[in-house]
């Protein structure tokens, strides 16, 4: 299984941005997609994450901003990111697994807000 994350970039605070991971190899409707994140000096931590049936988890600092979002046709799971903060700044992880955290994970794709 190969996870691609795509989208992150320069941004400032208020403004939007979406974040794309393309998975191939052995990934299923039933896979749990998600997006973790890592800022400098401090710990991956959860964003969210999407269940097979479409049901979502969300870390509380993002909640009505972030929308994660998975395409099993393409194989992809996105984070619409919204009202972005310069707290939200940090390198942004796909993740892919039967569990969660699963135990494949992206080359991740930063992501800098600026205030």
């Amino acid at each position: 299984v190969q996870l691609q994350a795509s989208g992150g970039g320069l941004v400032q605070a208020g403004e939007s941005l979406r974040l794309s991971c393309a998975a191939s190899g052995s990934i299923y409707s039933s896979t749990i997609l998600g997006w973790y994140r890592q800022a400098p000096g401090k710990q991956r931590e959860l964003v969210a994450y999407i269940r097979s049936d479409g049901r979502t988890t969300y870390t509380d600092s993002v909640k009505a901003r972030f929308t994660i979002s998975r395409d099993n046709a393409k194989k992809t799971v996105y984070l619409q990111m919204n009202s972005l903060k310069p707290e939200d700044a940090a390198v942004y992880y796909c993740n892919a697994g039967s569990s969660f955290p699963g135990k494949y994970w992206g080359q991740g794709t930063q992501v800098t807000v600026s205030s």
